[in-house]
Order: structure tokens, then sequence, then C-alpha cells
């Protein structure tokens, strides 16, 4: 139990410094103002939008729609180059390690289960909604930029948006409070509700909307780095399955986060995280 303690501190001070380095524009929040420094043009790994005052790189979503709205101008090989390398490279490791919304929700997972909230636990239903993120994907991430010319999960979806930009400055600006709407008004409500329901189910936007996640995904069984199975030595008890709190069918698939939570739980010491080709190398 130690150990699993120490385990998931060193992932939270991983996701903090990940969080940090993202964010590095301390002045921004005093100034309500938006980076415009050079990093500006390359993504950070995780959700981590543009707009926020203290961000110094760009959100890959946020990228990818403002390059689908030019894709009938020129083809967005940068950005689509960029996600498919952190996808090979990573797949979800980056949602369990370096993901800023990521590491909100863990942090409210954790102040949920101190004051004892009821929490839904992983069955049928949440499987099904699981995979509601691949349609927020092609939905709201692709067609509607390609179609309708707006970048709509930013625009009417996006949680992570109306925290680290929206709200920091609209306080920080009094001309952009006068220009307040309906939708701010209803981002702000969704960004409350999508942190209550993941204070009653774990990750739930990692889970069932993030469309990040949902890219990432399907490069999982494929990535260079994460969580890796080692097939020689697992019986199929299925007890990772039952510990991890994600929506996974079998360890290591495109709901794993490589989160390390299930290590413990395994008897015959299968899993671990790391270079997946070194591993299966040296087996």
């Amino acid at each position: 139990m130690y150990g699993h303690r120490m385990k998931a501190k060193k992932r939270h001070y991983t996701q903090l410094i990940a969080a940090v380095l993202y964010n590095m524009n301390i002045k921004g929040f005093a100034t309500g103002t938006i980076s415009k420094g050079s990093l500006k043009g390359i993504c950070v790994p995780g959700l981590n939008c543009y707009s926020c005052p203290g961000a110094v790189a760009s959100c890959p979503l946020g990228s990818l729609q403002s390059a689908l709205l030019s894709s009938k101008y020129k083809f967005p090989y940068y950005i689509l180059g960029t996600l498919i390398l952190f996808g090979l490279f990573f797949g979800r490791f980056i949602c369990g390690f370096l993901c800023p919304f990521g590491f909100l929700q863990d942090l409210l997972d954790r102040a949920a289960r101190k004051l004892k909230i009821p929490e839904i636990k992983k069955n049928k239903i949440t499987r099904v909604l699981s995979y509601l993120k691949y349609i927020i994907l092609i939905v709201f991430v692709i067609l509607i930029p390609i179609v309708r010319l707006t970048p709509a999960f930013c625009k009417y979806i996006c949680p992570a948006g109306t925290l680290e930009a929206g709200i920091p400055l609209t306080m920080a600006d009094e001309r952009l409070r006068a220009l307040i709407g309906g939708l701010f008004s209803f981002k702000v409500f969704l960004l409350c509700l999508i942190l209550l329901i993941c204070m009653i189910a774990y990750r739930a936007f990692c889970r069932f909307l993030c469309p990040l996640g949902a890219l990432y995904s399907l490069f999982n069984p494929i990535s260079f780095f994460g969580m890796h199975l080692d097939e020689k030595k697992c019986t199929h008890c299925d007890a990772c399955v039952r510990k991890c709190r994600m929506d996974i069918k079998k360890p290591c698939d495109h709901e794993c986060i490589s989160c390390g939570e299930c290590i413990e739980s395994c008897p015959v010491s299968a899993l671990s995280i790391g270079l997946k080709k070194k591993q299966e190398a040296a087996g």
C-alpha cells in the first residue's frame, strides 16, 4: 500500500510539472494577456488552451481545428504529423501523466474520496459512454470545422478552455466582461457540470468526452512507451481489469491511460510502465 501511494504521488508530481511547463507565462495571469511568443507555433501533448494567459505553446486540439479550417487551401501536415508522433511515442500515457485537465480530474477524485462522496463504478453503461468521445472527435473536431468553418469543440464544449482562458481573461478585462453572452454562460455551466460529474465518476471527461484522448487511444496498442503486459507471464485472471477504474476490457487497450494503478494487483508481476519494444525484446 505504501508503494502504491508513492507511485501515485510521483505521477501527480509529473502532472504538476507538465502543467507548470505548459503555463510558464506567469505575467499573463496578472495582465490578462496571451503570450504570442515563438513557442506558440508548437503544440504541447496534453489538453491546454492556447488562449490561457499562462500558455507558452499551443493546444493540439485547437491547432488541429485551426488547420482543418484552412484545409481547403493547404493540407495540415504539421499538426497531423505532430499528433501522430505524440500518439506513436506515448499513446494515452499522455492522458495519465502529461495532461493538466487530467491532473485536475485526479485532484477532484482525491477530494471526493476523502469527502466520501458516492462513486459511480464502471459498468456496462460507462463502457458504452466511453465511445461518445469518438463521436465528439469526428463531429466537433473534424467535420464541423471543415464544413461549417468554426472550431466547434473549442467554441461549444472545451471545459479546459473555459477554465484556463475564458474565466481568467474575463476576470482580468472589464471590456470582455461586458461582452459576456449566452454562449459563455452555457460553457461555464457545462464546465461546472463536468467537474461535478468528475467527482462521482472517475475521470469522467477523459473517459466519455475528451476527443484528444480518443485520438491518442488509436495509437495505444502500438505506442513505444506506456503500460506493458508481458503475455508470457499473464494468467488472464483479470485482476488488473477489476482494479482499473477506466473502462478497459483488457490490459493496455485503448482506454488505458498507463496510470499504473493496476501494477500491484497483478499476482504474477506481468505489468509495467516503460519502453514496450525494449521489454518485448528483452523477453
